[in-house]
């Protein structure tokens, strides 16, 4: 039975979407997910108006992580994706989830990330990610962002020095199209275009 349970309520759900996909009662969906999660398959998110979301799949009874679920350990803008990917057989490191954060390109999750900035020790480590996606000057553009709203750890000066961008450089963008009003120092600092204004850090107060 667990088995063809696991089959047919596999993806995201909540009690009210079980009810409907197998036509239960309340009582009968809640004691799914009580079978379910006892057999580790279930992974529970609490979201907007304290509603819970079931993300239910085989991947949970064998552990891992996820980025998104590294930066909902820390960050006060919680993130709920359609589909958690995840990494096994390693933890994951605040640089390598703040790199894949940036390279999602969706401003939620990059917002969200900016708190990692708090958590970051290792700036060798992020300085070759950032390298290796191309990305060092985004990275940069974030870091002075963050400290507008936070305090922050000090950005490593081998860092600063070999990622500012050089005469010539053009500007780059985080997300296409997605410019600041109100941070044109930043922009400017690191030729590179922030998707944010000031508006849009309020969830950080």
């Amino acid at each position: 039975m667990d088995k063809r349970l696991l089959d047919r309520l596999e993806g995201i759900q909540t009690i009210e979407t079980i009810m409907k996909n197998l036509n239960v009662k309340r009582k009968t969906a809640i004691d799914y997910v009580s079978i379910l999660k006892k057999k580790g398959y279930v992974k529970t998110k609490q979201v907007h108006n304290h509603k819970r979301v079931y993300y239910i799949e085989f991947e949970n009874k064998l552990g891992g992580q996820s980025y998104i679920e590294l930066i909902n350990k820390y960050s006060p803008i919680k993130i709920s994706e359609n589909k958690i990917y995840k990494i096994y057989g390693k933890r994951l490191t605040i640089e390598e989830t703040l790199i894949n954060a940036i390279e999602s390109k969706s401003p939620r999750i990059i917002l969200a990330s900016l708190i990692l900035f708090q958590k970051i020790k290792n700036w060798k480590k992020l300085y070759q990610l950032a390298k290796e996606k191309e990305i060092k000057r985004e990275v940069g553009a974030l870091y002075d962002l963050a400290r507008k709203i936070m305090k922050t750890r000090k950005m490593n000066l081998r860092y600063l020095s070999n990622s500012l961008p050089k005469k010539g450089d053009k500007f780059k963008e985080i997300i296409p199209y997605f410019k600041s009003k109100d941070f044109k120092d930043i922009e400017n600092r690191w030729k590179v275009y922030l998707p944010f204004n000031k508006a849009d850090l309020g969830e950080y107060k």
